[in-house]
């Protein structure tokens, strides 16, 4: 019995070494609503939310659909997401001159976002 090998192929994409430049609980608040679903069914979902996380997240699915389809010949009608999540990344901290010469720290968090898809 010979086993089709096509099913177990998967696409990773990475978004690490940008260091996407907002809070994590933010980019999870998106991420949670496209894990498990289709290729087609998350770029409508991605398009028509509010929130300002959805454009690089989107960005990240479409490197992910162009991995996959140039790198590995999957279509994307195929496709959907298998594996999607989101890592703190570093922390930015800043002074911010504050009145009788003290300072303030400011933390600007950082978050890597990886996303996976597979073939059904």
């Amino acid at each position: 019995m010979i086993k089709n090998e096509n099913s177990d192929r998967e696409a990773k994409v990475l978004a690490q070494h940008t260091y996407v430049c907002m809070s994590l609980f933010k980019a999870r608040r998106v991420i949670d609503q496209i894990r498990g679903r289709s290729y087609e069914e998350t770029l409508m979902i991605l398009e028509l939310m509010p929130y300002r996380a959805s454009y690089p997240i989107l960005k990240l699915v479409y490197s992910a659909a162009a991995n996959a389809s140039h790198n590995m010949g999957l279509n994307e009608s195929d496709l959907f997401i298998s594996k999607a999540e989101v890592n703190g990344g570093a922390i930015v901290k800043k002074l911010r001159p504050r009145a009788r010469g003290r300072s303030y720290l400011i933390k600007k968090t950082t978050c890597h976002i990886k996303i996976v898809l597979k073939e059904k």
